[in-house]
C-alpha cells in the first residue's frame, strides 16, 4: 500500500488512503480452477454491464477474482449478497487431523486408496517450461449476480496455463462463452505470479510432499482461511481444485491418500458430473455454510470426471438442493502454445 502523510487538513487522497486502511487487507488467493474461473467470468460480465465503461473493446479479465479456489459458489453468493469477509492471514498448520489406522478403516479410505493406486500407475508426461497445460470442460453454474441463484446452461470452457517456473505476468488464456481472454497477473503482482498454489505448474506440483501426512500438513498450513467455512472443507476443496490437471502420478496419488485423512470425507452414491455421467463419488459437506461438494470418478479406470456442488440448507438466495456449480472434464493435456488444442486446432 502507498504510504500516507499526516495533515491537519487532509486532502481527498489522504481520505481515500484512510478508508483503504480501514478495509480488510486483500488476500493472496489461489489460482481458480476451471469452474471457478467460469464464475469469475459471470461476475465480470455483470460488472461490465453495470459499468459499461469501454464497450469498444473486451474488458480485461483478472486471474484472481473475489471468488477463488477453493472457494465454492456459496462464497461468491456471500460476496454478492452479504459481503462475507475473506481472510487468509492465519495459516498455521493447526487442526490437522491425526494420522492412524482408525481413519483408514473408513470405507471411503479404501476407495480413495484404489483411486490413488490407479493415479500412481499412470505414465508421467514430459513437460517443458515453455509449454502450457490445457483443459477443456463443460460447466454449469448458478448465476448469483441478481441476488438469487439462477442455474445457467451448460457451457464450454477451455484454459491454457503457462508452465514457466518463475513469476510470469502473462499466465495464459481462457475461453468461455465463445470469447477468449488473456489471463494476466494481478496489478499488485508487479513481478508477475510465481508458481505455487496460486499457479500450480507441473514442476511445482512435483515439488509437493508425496508422503500423505506431510502433504496434508502442508495443505492445512497453506490453504487460505475463509470466514464461516470449515477448515476441513477448505482443505478438501483445495485438493479438489487441483484435480483434473496434468500432474505427476506420485503427486496425484498422494493427494487422494491425503484426502482420505480429512474428517467428514465420505463416499457419494449416485455422484454425477455436469454431463450427467455417473461414477464413483467422494464427497464432503460443510455444516457451517451448507455446501455439499462431490468429486466424480470413472468406475472402470478411476480417472477424474468432474465435480458437483449444491446447497444443503435454505438461504436467502436459493433453497436447499439448488445446484451451485458442476463440471465435466473432457480433456487435459500439455500443448506447445496457448490457444492451441491437443489436436493442433486453434481456439
Amino acid at each position: 500500500m502507498n504510504g500516507r502523510t499526516n495533515s491537519a487538513c487532509p486532502e481527498p487522497s489522504d481520505e481515500r488512503d484512510e478508508i483503504a486502511r480501514l478495509l480488510p487487507a486483500p488476500a493472496d488467493w489461489d489460482l481458480p480452477s476451471e469452474q471457478y474461473l467460469h464464475h469469475k467470468d459471470l461476475l465480470m460480465r455483470q460488472i461490465d454491464r453495470d459499468q459499461a465503461a469501454t464497450p469498444a473493446r473486451p474488458p480485461r479479465r483478472l486471474l484472481r477474482p473475489v471468488l477463488l479456489a477453493p472457494v465454492t459458489a456459496l462464497a461468491l453468493a456471500g460476496l454478492l449478497t452479504a459481503g462475507i469477509a475473506l481472510n487468509d492471514g492465519d495459516r498455521e498448520p493447526s487442526a490437522v487431523p491425526p494420522s492412524g489406522a482408525a481413519t483408514d478403516m473408513r470405507p471411503v479410505a479404501a476407495l480413495l486408496r484404489q483411486i490413488s493406486d490407479a493415479a500412481g500407475r499412470r505414465e508421467a508426461p514430459i513437460v517443458r517450461d515453455d509449454q502450457f497445460s490445457y483443459s477443456a470442460t463443460k460447466v454449469r453454474a448458478a448465476d448469483l449476480s441478481s441476488g438469487k441463484a439462477v442455474v445457467g446452461p451448460l457451457e464450454d470452457h477451455e484454459v491454457w496455463l503457462s508452465q514457466e517456473p518463475g513469476p510470469v505476468k502473462k499466465l495464459g488464456l481462457i475461453r468461455s462463452g465463445g470469447e477468449t481472454f488473456p489471463l494476466n497477473a494481478e496489478l499488485g503482482d508487479t513481478d508477475g505470479t510465481p508458481a505455487g498454489f496460486s499457479r500450480p505448474t507441473y514442476q511445482w506440483l512435483s515439488s509437493l510432499p508425496t508422503d500423505p501426512d506431510q502433504l496434508l500438513e502442508h495443505l492445512y498450513a497453506k490453504t487460505p482461511r475463509i470466514e464461516g467455512r470449515e477448515r476441513d472443507q477448505a482443505v478438501f476443496e483445495q485438493i479438489g481444485d487441483l484435480l483434473g490437471r496434468v500432474m505427476p502420478p506420485r503427486t496425484a496419488a498422494a493427494l487422494y491418500r491425503a484426502a482420505a485423512k480429512i474428517p467428514g470425507v465420505t463416499e457419494a452414491p449416485g455422484a454425477e458430473d455436469a454431463l450427467g455421467r455417473r461414477g464413483l463419488g467422494i464427497s464432503r459437506s460443510d455444516e457451517q455454510n451448507g455446501v455439499y461438494t462431490e468429486w466424480v470418478f470413472d468406475r472402470q479406470d478411476f480417472s477424474y470426471l468432474g465435480h458437483r456442488s449444491r446447497l444443503t440448507k435454505d438461504t436467502s438466495y436459493a433453497k436447499a438442493g439448488t445446484l451451485l456449480d458442476s463440471s465435466a472434464l473432457l480433456r487435459s493435456a500439455i500443448v506447445d502454445k496457448a490457444g492451441r488444442r491437443p489436436d493442433g486446432t486453434k481456439n
